[in-house]
């Protein structure tokens, strides 16, 4: 492969997706040129301002709105505020020269060819020889796109079809052109990967190429099942949504927020240009969509389809529900099944899929005909769409937010008795799965000797799944690389002298079965000779902080000694992981909360991947945090310290991050919040969080790793800080941001964070914190507000503000 290196891009085309897609590779460090038209016409304000089409500021109007537009969005493209400066802005009339200096140009333009073309004659004008041309298009053939280019742009054009938002959904789509050099989709595949963070799937140019085409169907497939069934909006989104390991906004709702009018073009498009596809009819509108459609009740850009928000009487915000058959509001549907009903304390989705497929009864009569009908369709597309079963599972996982692909889930169910339900149901797929199964191989996938292998048709044998070769997958992992479990945790061979750690419990909440988890890995790992441990899953949370259940039990019951038992050995567990005598690495990932923060900052790095969302979050349920996160802050603002600073602005900064329970919403948050060490680093792919945690494991144990000491020299403020950050809570409290309650946490956080009742500024130890923070835990778990506030969460998963 060729020896690249991105340092500019240019985008052509700022809306939605053009705008978003700049600011991920801002994320990443590259610098981006942004281009859009120049304005037709002046706006009113800028006819009033006496301005011309001549002046800059209204040619670069267009780009200019569509970047402010793209950062005031939720959720945010940037992963933090100043990262924006990367992106400059101009025009296609003054400014397409400057791509001569870029290293790749990607086409973000409207979905029409013509349009393109224009485009693209501009770009071969200016662009230099060999440099990225790329085309994110969501479906115009990418072999129509270069007619016409010099040798040398085919060559180097590709397709490269990113999903909105860019940021958070992981697919990437590499669709290469008839005369697409091997080396660029060599690279295009690898840079999306490691440097963009993206599930990066190569696919053949055919239409909606791989994820659309599939996760499309799926949908208008669906809908066709929901007509004939009879089935409610709210019955259809239950059963759509986490239940099944697909994203919480399910599929109405998700319709909704994508826009209706989006996935009916998309839908018309399949129909128009798929004259062979068998289940073309599939993607006609049913009257549950064609309806909406006719009255352009889209969804959120429309403010009405199968939801809309209201107020009832007393001005109260209301969502109501679109009722399928009159096409009238009405309240939401609660849906009642008893197949959801069975699993409803099961949080195994590979346990619950077989469970809700077999259960005799609406929803498993649903769940039947959908699964099964998606199960027939992608065995056909294949060779298709694609030559390999795994690329068709990694987009639809990837691009539509499915925690299983097609065929994954398939195995589950198990693949040869699904078959003979699937006949009896009449669908039949296609001629390879039979042959498959005649030669004595029962699914797609196997794991072998920490390999993950999935079934090639052609050869009829297993291959690795391309890769995956330099990833530790726990999952290859049960078994024989098992070294010890508990039910909350189990500890990993992965390999190289390194253990790993995983959590299994909900949510990862961290309870008595992981911190023994925690001890005995370090016990094995210093006992055995373990090189060190990486802590770390590769489920959707890192860990959603201690569990709380057990401490509302105690605190009701006023069982303070309990309490402070548990706390004391939360504590003792964190300063085990800071002071062990060999390396520990947390790999983290999503939310990193409470206590799972805790655990991470004891830890000697965080691994984390660039969407951790990490905060003290203590306050939320009125408490402080009490397992060494607000010793540790102290202990960094202290560390922070240079001659000359204003000693009490970085510690204020702590205090305000616990006080108001502020969450990092990024990895580069995280940094900026004193969460990381210098020793910390971020993965931009999610599925490589634990390989790179066991690479800064095996750097440190090779540079000799040392078991340091307990520091007994950390510098707090004393009555001089207590007094400062008092006058901010009394501030708050008289400004109503702050509830009575609010400030009591808050002041003896203040106390905890400055040390207590001393006269001066002094130096002490981490056990000193450490008891103050139990003392102050202790005190507020009898307060009768702080249990409403841990009731709240336990029984209805909200905060409450009290």
């Amino acid at each position: 492969m060729k020896n690249r290196t991105i340092k500019k891009v240019a985008v052509l085309g700022s809306g939605v997706m053009g705008s978003r897609i700049a600011c991920h590779f801002a994320n990443i460090g590259v610098e981006v040129l942004l281009l859009d038209i120049v304005p037709r016409e002046l706006s009113e304000k800028e006819a009033a301002q006496g301005l011309t089409l001549e002046t800059k500021s209204v040619r670069n109007r267009i780009v200019n709105d569509a970047l402010k537009s793209a950062l005031k969005s939720k959720p945010a493209p940037i992963f933090k505020k100043g990262i924006e400066r990367l992106v400059s802005t101009g025009n296609f009339t003054d400014d397409m020269p400057k791509i001569s200096k870029v290293d790749w140009v990607i086409e973000v333009v409207v979905e029409n060819i013509d349009i393109k073309k224009i485009v693209f004659e501009q770009v071969e004008k200016y662009r230099k020889p060999g440099t990225l041309i790329t085309s994110n298009t969501s479906g115009i053939p990418i072999k129509f796109m270069c007619e016409g280019r010099s040798d040398d742009f085919v060559k180097h054009f590709c397709g490269t079809h990113f999903f909105n938002p860019p940021r958070y959904l992981r697919l990437l789509e590499v669709i290469p052109g008839p005369s697409t050099d091997q080396d660029v989709i060599d690279f295009l595949m690898h840079y999306g990967d490691v440097h963009l963070g993206k599930e990066t799937v190569l696919c053949k140019d055919t239409p909606a190429f791989i994820a659309n085409r599939i996760g499309v169907y799926a949908i208008m497939s669906g809908m066709h099942t929901v007509q004939e069934m009879g089935l409610t909006v709210g019955e259809v989104d239950k059963l759509t949504g986490p239940l099944i390991g697909r994203a919480k906004s399910a599929t109405f709702r998700t319709m909704d927020v994508v826009g209706l009018d989006t996935t009916v073009k998309v839908s018309a498009g399949l129909h128009a240009g798929l004259p062979k596809d068998e289940s073309k009819e599939r993607f006609v509108l049913p009257k549950i969509v064609s309806e909406l459609n006719d009255r352009k009740w889209w969804g959120d850009k429309t403010k009405q389809g199968y939801y809309k928000k209201t107020k009832d009487e007393k001005g109260k915000k209301v969502i109501l529900e679109l009722n399928l058959e009159t096409f009238e509001y009405g309240p939401k549907t609660r849906a009642k099944f008893k197949a959801v009903e069975a699993v409803k304390d099961n949080d195994n989705l590979r346990e619950r899929l077989p469970i809700l497929l077999n259960f005799e009864d609406k929803a498993g009569e649903f769940y039947r005909k959908t699964f099964f009908d998606i199960f027939r369709y992608c065995s056909n597309r294949i060779p298709e769409i694609a030559d390999e079963l795994f690329r068709i599972d990694e987009a639809v996982a990837a691009g539509f937010a499915w925690e299983l692909g097609p065929f994954e889930t398939w195995d589950i169910l198990g693949v040869k008795e699904t078959v003979e339900k699937m006949e009896a149901a009449g669908e039949k797929p296609a001629a390879w799965v039979y042959e498959m199964l005649e030669a004595g191989h029962t699914s797609f996938y196997k794991n072998e000797d920490r390999k993950r292998l999935y079934y090639d048709i052609p050869s009829k044998s297993y291959k690795v799944v391309p890769g995956t070769e330099s990833l530790v997958m726990l999952e290859t992992l049960r078994g024989e690389k098992v070294v010890w479990s508990n039910p909350g945790a189990t500890l990993f061979d992965i390999g190289d002298g390194v253990l790993n750690l995983e959590f299994h419990t909900k949510m990862n909440a961290l309870g008595g079965e992981n911190l023994e988890g925690v001890n005995t890995a370090i016990a094995i790992a210093e006992e055995q000779g373990w090189k060190g441990i990486v802590i770390g899953n590769e489920s959707a949370n890192f860990s959603a902080g201690a569990n709380l259940a057990m401490l509302f039990m105690f605190a009701c019951d006023q069982e303070y000694d309990e309490i402070n038992m548990m706390i004391a050995q939360f504590q003792k567990t964190m300063m085990r992981v800071r002071y062990s005598s060999i390396p520990v690495v947390a790999a983290t990932s999503g939310l990193a909360l409470g206590g799972g923060c805790e655990l991470s900052m004891h830890c000697d790095a965080i691994q984390a991947h660039a969407e951790t969302y990490m905060g003290l979050v203590e306050v939320g349920v009125g408490l402080i945090p009490a397992g060494g996160g607000t010793k540790e802050m102290a202990l960094r603002v202290s560390d922070s310290f240079r001659a000359g600073d204003p000693e009490y602005n970085r510690l204020q900064d702590a205090f305000m991050s616990i006080a108001t329970a502020k969450v990092a919403t990024s990895a580069e948050e995280m940094r900026d919040m004193g969460f990381m060490n210098a020793h910390s680093k971020v993965t931009l792919n999610r599925k490589r969080v634990i390989a790179d945690a066991k690479t800064r494991v095996l750097e440190m144990s090779a540079l000799g790793y040392a078991q340091a000491n307990q520091r007994r020299d950390i510098k707090v403020q004393g009555r001089g800080g207590m007094a400062l950050f008092e006058a901010g809570v009394a501030g708050m409290q008289y400004a109503h941001w702050a509830s009575e309650h609010d400030a009591k946490i808050a002041r003896k956080l203040n106390y905890v964070i400055n040390g207590g009742d001393l006269s001066a500024p002094a130096y002490v130890s981490e056990q000193y914190l450490l008891d103050l923070e139990r003392e102050a835990f202790l005190s507020l778990s009898g307060e009768k507000k702080t249990l409403e506030r841990i009731q709240s969460i336990i029984f209805k998963g909200k905060p409450l503000r009290n």
